[in-house]
């Protein structure tokens, strides 16, 4: 990994092309499960006698695709961090 070099807009245009792959697979896991976790939820009405468990598992699947948000996000800003301090 080399020093990123930040003295043009064709540079920064990289840079920020480069930042925005970090993480990408597990905030698009995320993005999905919080979907599929809304639409869950909102299902469970209309569940009948599984409603209690369809329920149950559109949160579970809200709560894991916000922690894997949360973790690509971890993960972006100190992969970030780290190039900046290879600036100095």
């Amino acid at each position: 990994m080399s020093k990123p070099d930040l003295s043009s807009d064709e540079a920064v245009a990289r840079y920020r092309a480069e930042l925005r792959a970090v993480g990408r697979s597990q905030r698009l896991a995320g993005f999905a499960l919080v979907v599929v976790g809304a639409i869950a939820v909102w299902a469970s009405t209309r569940a009948g006698d599984m409603a209690q468990a369809v329920q149950m598992g559109g949160y579970a699947a809200l709560a894991a695709g916000w922690a894997l948000m949360i973790a690509a996000i971890f993960l972006r800003t100190r992969y970030h961090r780290r190039r900046m301090r290879e600036m100095n």
